[in-house]
């Protein structure tokens, strides 16, 4: 018997999208294993990782429809090609790099507790007794960040905070996303790596003038991430005084290798033989 992906998220088979990402969000902050000590907690924040990467994905869940974990994962039912038409599916195995694609973060108690840096004000901390299964971010004015876009392997949300009246921002616009790609070479994306990116905006003063600034963004880049993986910082650009600040967004690319070149979640090499080769194998 294969497993419930909708069972496992607590959702029905006609859930939609955003009931999709709302059972994920709720179920991955009540069983990170930061948090959550429990035994089996860790077993369950790996479940519902692999559920949500199913269900988000149309092409997955079609055929996890129609013929279940085992046709999903080219299971035969009956020999010749798998029942998925040849699509098969494997969970990577790393449920912190579903978290931190979709939350921006792998450890978003961490910002909770260091928001305002060493001896700076703490505007939320999580109780030790606190349901996890209310969104902790509604009361904060935070909306979802936007899906990646065309080529992204995961939705994006970022946990960056925004002091401020709830109203104060109802008339004003925000600037458009920046996007920079950001190139990853494949022994980082084998491995998982660190980048920090310095960028420079413009932040107003407490007298309205506004002054250059600079910053380093970190990006903790997870084994496997895709090509096309948006990882977004919210309201990180230039300030204004009647404008939203823009959101800066950083792409996932591949950097050019010199033998191989990565398809999906497979590396290829290709190689140039002789005849006189082709005839002794």
């Amino acid at each position: 018997m294969g497993k419930d992906y909708y069972k496992i998220l607590g959702i029905s088979k006609g859930a939609s999208d955003d009931e999709i990402k709302k059972a994920y969000r709720k179920l991955a902050l009540r069983y990170h294993p930061d948090k959550n000590k429990s035994p089996g907690a860790e077993e369950k924040f790996k479940e519902v990782a692999e559920a949500y990467e199913v269900l988000s994905d149309k092409r997955k869940r079609d055929v996890y429809d129609q013929y279940g974990e085992e046709g999903l994962k080219g299971g035969s039912l009956g020999g010749g090609e798998g029942p998925g038409g040849g699509f098969t599916y494997t969970f990577h195995g790393d449920p912190r790099a579903t978290f931190a694609q979709f939350f921006g973060t792998s450890n978003p108690f961490q910002t909770f507790f260091d928001i305002g840096g060493p001896g700076g004000n703490r505007m939320f901390a999580f109780q030790d007794d606190m349901d996890l299964d209310e969104d902790p971010f509604a009361t904060l004015g935070m909306g979802n960040a936007r899906p990646g876009g065309p080529g992204g392997a995961f939705r994006s949300h970022s946990f960056n905070f925004h002091t401020g009246s709830p109203g104060r921002n109802k008339d004003k616009l925000q600037d458009p996303p920046i996007e920079h790609d950001l190139y990853v070479t494949l022994e980082d994306i084998s491995r998982g790596c660190t980048k920090k990116m310095k960028i420079s905006r413009r932040v107003l003063k407490q007298d309205g003038s506004s002054q250059k600034e600079d910053k380093v963004l970190t990006i903790n880049v997870k084994p496997g991430w895709k090509a096309g993986t948006k990882i977004t910082f919210q309201r990180e650009g230039d300030q204004g005084r009647n404008k939203i600040p823009a959101d800066i967004v950083f792409i996932i690319r591949d950097k050019p290798h010199t033998l191989f070149k990565r398809e999906g979640s497979d590396i290829r090499y290709t190689a140039k033989i002789s005849l006189k080769q082709v005839g002794v194998m």
